[in-house]
């Protein structure tokens, strides 16, 4: 007798989540490094592109190659899926947390522009409170307050700049890791949420594109000198970060618990710090050691029995 097939999931049921496990940690790791090798090659190339035009030119070319993924997927069906509405407030959140932190980098220091925005995970826990299977326990909560703390020290430091200027910027890298976070309970709970990665990418680096690109022709940052430098840190950017980093970002997002992800993130800066210091000569402070020290030990409290263990 012939088995009966199995019931097809609905487009609106929930996709579950599951805690961390020994691959996707070490996935995630391994971005980490990615993304804070990316500091160092956009400051490398900072005085023939821009910053933001650099982001503008990356999220440009990732759009070109997304789109001929989703077109090649879904051809005429697109939009059928109703995901146009939150797709588009993703990409939103995700260019204001661009064009926030590239505010707050002209009034405040890159170190307090670091800390404020790395608040991303608090924002990202508090949204998916609601949630049972992302909700924290209180010894879990101590541990993301004590990785956070960890970037403070490791990155808060004394300037010299006016008080009013770094009070601005700060909350502007503050709204920037709002942002961040509100980007990832719109993905968690959108229409959005059910679409493809591909599709998902490409609403964030499509509408970035746009409006990074106006946003840098409005400030007055087109000047391009195109070196040699200047055009692999761009490929760089489009091809490794852009591209292959957000396709396994997201697409651990879809499958692991979003807050648990979002506290590793936080050794990205780290890893910006070291790269810095071993490619560019920037010097490391003593409390960095600290910090950095107090950021894997939260990291631990949150995730280290759910490395070794299935369930919540």
């Amino acid at each position: 007798m012939a088995e009966n097939p199995p019931t097809p999931k609905p487009i609106n049921a929930p996709l579950t989540r599951r805690p961390l496990d020994l691959a996707a940690t070490c996935l995630v790791l391994g971005l980490c490094i990615v993304w804070g090798f990316q500091q160092v090659a956009m400051k490398s190339v900072s005085s023939d592109i821009a910053p933001t035009l650099q982001l503008a030119i990356r999220f440009a070319g990732a759009s070109v190659f997304f789109a001929l993924v989703v077109l090649r997927q879904e051809g005429a069906t697109l939009f059928d899926d109703g995901a146009l509405r939150s797709g588009a407030l993703l990409g939103l959140l995700f260019s204001c947390e661009f064009i926030l932190v590239g505010q707050a980098l002209t009034l405040t220091t890159a170190a307090h522009t670091v800390v404020f925005l790395y608040s991303a995970p608090i924002f990202t826990a508090l949204g998916m409170q609601f949630l049972p299977e992302e909700r924290l326990s209180r010894a879990q909560w101590c541990g993301v307050v004590l990785a956070f703390l960890g970037i403070a020290v490791a990155f808060m430091s004394y300037s010299s700049r006016p008080v009013i200027d770094v009070l601005t910027g700060d909350l502007f890298a503050l709204l920037g890791g709002a942002a961040w976070g509100a980007s990832n309970v719109v993905l968690r709970r959108g229409r959005i949420s059910h679409a493809s990665t591909a599709k998902v990418v490409l609403y964030q680096v499509l509408i970035a594109a746009v409006t990074l690109g106006c946003f840098a022709y409005a400030t007055d940052q087109v000047h391009v000198t195109w070196s040699t430098m200047a055009i692999t840190a761009v490929l760089f950017q489009t091809v490794v970060i852009s591209i292959i980093s957000y396709l396994v970002w997201f697409r651990l997002l879809r499958h692991y618990l979003t807050s648990r992800l979002m506290l590793l993130s936080l050794l990205t800066p780290l890893f910006g710090v070291m790269f810095g210091h071993a490619l560019l000569g920037d010097t490391i402070e003593s409390r960095f050691g600290t910090g950095a020290i107090l950021v894997l030990i939260g990291i631990l409290i949150v995730n280290g029995r759910l490395l070794f263990q299935r369930g919540p």
